[in-house]
């Protein structure tokens, strides 16, 4: 089978290697398509230090059962599924309390430890998880970014009629526009890119702002009632942003923060205080797969919107280049095996 590696920082090789063979409770799935990810990316210009090399990446990965171990019941041959990119230990008291993502070990495919770009991948069954025949696979390899805006969701508590400000309109800031407009709230959506802006108009925002051209905070006061957001989504990543987000939020408040950055965030407690404000992480996912299966079979988002661009298989690291080279041009680019 054919499996791609980064083997140096911008470099991925494709190397012939055996067909692995699942051990008992594992699904050998024939991997169909696979999509890069913003983490990818990092991993791809050596910018994570968690990451050792040579490593398989790929984590947003959708294909058909070719075989399985013993005491696998759910699944036959043929069957069309997605995996969960969560690792977990499941005995920690984080797994036993449900809650995978905060496992005291926890690990993502592709990431600390190989992922699924390769033609076959053996995975635990408990995190694959069965798809409609008839989905798309472009469509159904959108559903693990999608997972970390159903996990947003959750954990913003936001309710019908909130205001909503995410903060970038990248491919996770537009998954969670859409999520955000499925449960009632009112979204603001803000990016540097105009183009990414028109994406989010489409997918239902309820105001653009490029914060290039328009004086946020102006804009938020405008589209609250001058009362703040009730939750702020901070999408990015970068610390002056959440930062900011404090002064976005309406007393009593819910500022959800995905991204990780090495500095850190220089948070006055005064503010947090005065207006009791809730700062929450929201980490990867914490089995959403179902749910966010349903809204696609439910055609209640539309994932195909984001797809920028499909290469195939042996072209993966074009698309790694292409993409760093005009990021503004790309969303998602998925890779076809």
């Amino acid at each position: 089978m054919r499996s791609a590696k980064l083997t140096a920082p911008r470099r991925i090789e494709i190397y012939e290697e055996e067909r692995p063979s699942p051990r008992a409770g594992e699904v050998l799935v024939h991997i169909r398509a696979a999509g890069i990810c913003g983490s990818d990316l990092h991993i791809y210009q050596g910018e994570r230090s968690d990451v050792a090399l040579p490593r398989v990446l790929g984590h947003e990965l959708v294909g058909e059962v070719e075989s399985f171990g013993s005491r696998v019941t759910r699944f036959k041959k043929g069957d069309h599924v997605t995996i969960d990119p969560v690792v977990s230990c499941g005995s920690c008291l984080s797994c036993r309390r449900g809650y995978d993502n905060l496992c005291s070990t926890v690990k993502c495919l592709g990431v600390q430890v190989d992922g699924g770009y390769c033609d076959y991948f053996a995975v635990p069954e408990e995190k694959v998880y069965a798809l409609p025949s008839d989905m798309p696979w472009e469509k159904a390899v959108l559903i693990e970014p999608f997972s970390i805006s159903a996990e947003v969701l959750a954990r913003s508590e936001v309710k019908a009629g909130d205001k909503v400000l995410v903060i970038g309109a990248g491919t996770i800031g537009l998954c969670i526009l859409q999520a955000m407009k499925l449960a009632g709230a009112d979204v603001l959506i803000t990016d540097f890119a105009d183009s990414r802006l028109e994406k989010a108009k489409l997918l239902g925002a309820d105001r653009c702002v490029n914060g290039g051209k328009e004086v946020l905070a102006g804009a938020v006061r405008e589209f609250t009632g001058d009362f703040g957001a009730d939750v702020v989504v901070e999408a990015v990543g970068i610390p002056e942003l959440l930062e900011e987000s404090l002064s976005f939020a309406a007393p009593g408040g819910r500022i959800v923060v995905l991204g990780f950055h090495p500095a850190p965030a220089k948070i006055p407690e005064v503010t947090v205080v005065k207006k009791e404000l809730k700062i929450i992480g929201s980490r990867m996912n914490c089995r959403r797969f179902p749910q966010v299966i349903e809204w696609f079979d439910g055609n209640r988002v539309n994932p195909e919107a984001l797809v920028s661009a499909v290469y195939p298989f042996e072209k993966m690291d074009d698309a790694f280049r292409d993409i760093l080279a005009a990021p503004d041009r790309y969303l998602k680019v998925l890779i076809t095996y």
